[in-house]
């Protein structure tokens, strides 16, 4: 045994002398070694939209963006639509494709919203009912920050109103606090699979009491580049008004979307909730809410205490009757906070209440305006916070019949953040803003537009200095006199267009067992 330690240990020495031996220190970490953290922009990003709707009413507009920067790498970014598959009723839960003809064949070859340069955004519409879930690539210098923006009427029936979502990246787990399976409900998770191979998902539905007694949801195949829809309605062995739902892969990757159609209420995207943390941010909750519901979540075993507040425009205040929310392990817990916000637009922020430890919670809310027979919802999840930049690709010139609100919110210290307008799709000049948010508090304020041109533009937002920032990009559209305008609210994850690469340093001390 001590030839075969010394022949290697030789050996080792020896590749050493001859090569070097690079040695990496994470952040934090290293001491006399060095090491500094650099920032290198993304080299690819991957996205996907669902179906937009199957209403025979509905219009739906694309934008997609990447923000201007000083990459002089070449690259290239479009969409490509993908074939509809559904399950075949069978016990093993496969997919089949179902709308794998020769036109569509063909159609899936043709580019959607291909870029020609970062910093101006290209736009796209269908009225089409069938109209197919899509996926692509940004690379190079359009991968940093790439966005993409689906944006859809639905005019009359089930789930009428605004539907927004800001596609997104294919991963193997996701959390939706705030799905339904209640008779008044329709909601359907997509499943989009943009790889070449296959992908099998399982879905894990629980309740007040735990997981539900789900049929169906585990075992689902998910063919190469195929949406499958599914009812959620079929997981649970009845209606549950509040659930919280678990999407994860067992092999491949999958991107996951929520859509939620009520029959009185409207309808929008859910889109997934940020990993579960100890605190968990819901921002740009409109001022003229008239019910919020907000659901919560546990992951584990571990139960989780928390302090409910809501950031407003000049404070934070603790909501009379629910100054805290216990929510047990693996237990979806949910209230209705009701007219929460009093005429002004603010924030929840979920933080430990200091008795139950720093448990991870997932949470989500569902927004109603309106009463009666005259409402509109939209749902907000918790979300991650702006480490640099975050970005909504869907805001109108003026003269458009749509209207763009920013909520940024900074529940600890104070910060500045620069709030930019792109070019328009029909042309114009970028126009930026410096804005400060006070700490414990939720600003809200038009965007700037472009100075000029028309179109659709996007809004990105940087954060320049200070405490945490989460956001939120509220899209209303103008109503009739009496009439509750249809909204949608998406909420500004940071866009993630930049890594960190540990510098590498030759070290020789790794030899020398110390």
């Amino acid at each position: 045994m001590n030839r075969t330690i010394l022949t290697v240990g030789g050996t080792v020495v020896a590749l050493a002398a001859v090569t070097g031996v690079a040695a990496v220190a994470a952040p934090g970490e290293g001491g006399d070694r060095g090491g500094s953290v650099a920032r290198k922009s993304v080299e690819r990003t991957t996205l996907v939209c669902p179906r937009p709707s199957d209403s025979e009413v509905a219009e739906s507009a694309y934008t997609a963006y990447s923000p201007e920067g000083a990459d002089s790498r070449k690259g290239t970014a479009e969409l490509r639509p993908l074939a509809l598959a559904e399950l075949d009723g069978t016990e093993d839960g496969k997919g089949k494709k179902k709308d794998d003809d020769k036109e569509k064949g063909k159609e899936a070859d043709k580019p959607v919203l291909p870029l020609t340069s970062p910093g101006t955004p290209v736009t796209s519409s269908t009225e089409r009912s069938d109209a197919p879930a899509l996926a692509g690539n940004a690379e190079g210098r359009f991968a940093p920050g790439w966005t993409v923006q689906q944006t859809t009427v639905v005019s009359a029936g089930a789930g009428r109103g605004l539907h927004g979502l800001a596609c997104t990246a294919p991963d193997t787990s996701f959390w939706f606090p705030g799905v339904s399976t209640s008779d008044e409900r329709q909601d359907y998770v997509h499943l989009t699979n943009p790889d070449d191979t296959g992908a099998v998902v399982d879905l894990e539905p629980y309740g007040r009491d735990g997981r539900e007694s789900a049929t169906g949801g585990e075992g689902i195949n998910v063919p190469p580049r195929t949406t499958v829809p599914v009812l959620l309605s079929a997981l649970t062995g009845g209606p549950v008004t509040n659930v919280a739902l678990h999407v994860t892969s067992r092999t491949g990757r999958v991107a996951a979307q929520v859509q939620a159609d009520d029959e009185k209420a409207g309808g929008d995207w859910l889109p997934p909730a940020g990993d579960a943390a100890p605190q968990a941010v819901l921002p740009g909750i409109p001022g003229d809410a008239t019910s919020v519901r907000l659901v919560v979540f546990a992951p584990g075993e571990e139960d989780a205490d928390l302090k409910v507040r809501l950031a407003g425009p000049s404070g934070t205040i603790t909501p009379a009757g629910y100054e805290t929310l216990h929510v047990k392990g693996g237990m979806t817990t949910a209230v209705d906070l009701k007219d929460l916000t009093k005429g002004e637009t603010g924030s929840l922020v979920l933080s430990p209440s200091g008795e139950g430890g720093e448990t991870p919670v997932v949470a989500a809310a569902r927004v109603t305006r309106g009463k009666g027979a005259k409402q509109e919802t939209a749902f907000i999840p918790s979300t991650p916070r702006i480490t640099d930049r975050a970005t909504a690709a869907d805001n109108r010139a003026s003269g458009s019949p749509f209207a763009s609100s920013l909520s940024l919110t900074a529940p600890g210290k104070g910060a500045k953040v620069k709030v930019t307008a792109s070019k328009g799709s029909g042309g114009g000049e970028p126009r930026s803003t410096t804005v400060q948010i006070k700490g414990g508090t939720t600003k809200t304020f038009t965007p700037p537009r472009p100075e000029g041109g028309s179109g659709a533009y996007a809004v990105t937002v940087e954060r320049v200095s200070g405490g945490e920032v989460f956001g939120a990009r509220t899209l209303s559209k103008k109503a009739k006199k009496g009439e509750v305008p249809m909204f949608t609210v998406q909420t500004l994850p940071d866009d993630r267009g930049t890594v960190r690469v540990p510098d590498s340093g030759e070290d020789l001390s790794i030899l020398t067992g110390d």
